[in-house]
């Protein structure tokens, strides 16, 4: 009895460990598809996250809701323009180039350009503005005494 007990107690760790269940569709070719279609889509909790690598609910439920739609035999880019038309843009991990998104496509090149731009344009007017000094022939020579010196 005492070491049923003591076997018991051994196995008890094991069940820690168990992995969480994860969403599978009957079909394995669907299920490929779909995390292949999720991982273009942009989890709406996370937003650092892919849809096929998010823990959340929500994107749970996205998944889930994907893979209806896939049984329904909608082509992913049917699925795609749903999500998009329900949640906006945001939901794709590469948005299209659109007036409303074209600063941020553009943004980050054009602030690049206008900082270079910028600092060229501060460091030829600082060029012109400092004097250019000429040694004395006095300072010359000791600048060259001191190098001579340090050769020796």
């Amino acid at each position: 009895m005492r070491r049923l007990l003591i076997l018991l107690l051994c196995l008890i760790p094991l069940f820690a460990f168990a992995g969480e269940a994860k969403d599978i569709a009957e079909d394995p070719v669907l299920e490929k598809r779909m995390i292949g279609l999720a991982e273009n889509l942009r989890c709406l909790v996370c937003q650092n996250e892919s849809l096929a690598s998010s823990h959340a609910d929500l994107a749970n439920d996205l998944r889930r809701e994907v893979r209806e739609q896939m049984k329904k035999g909608m082509t992913d880019q049917q699925i795609i323009d749903y999500l998009v038309s329900r949640y906006g843009d945001f939901v794709l991990y590469d948005p299209p180039v659109r007036t409303s998104t074209v600063v941020l496509w553009f943004g980050p090149l054009l602030m690049f350009l206008a900082g270079g731009a910028w600092l060229f344009f501060q460091l030829r007017r600082r060029r012109k503005s400092v004097p250019e000094t000429r040694l004395t022939p006095e300072a010359e020579q000791r600048a060259a005494d001191l190098l001579d010196d340090d050769k020796n």
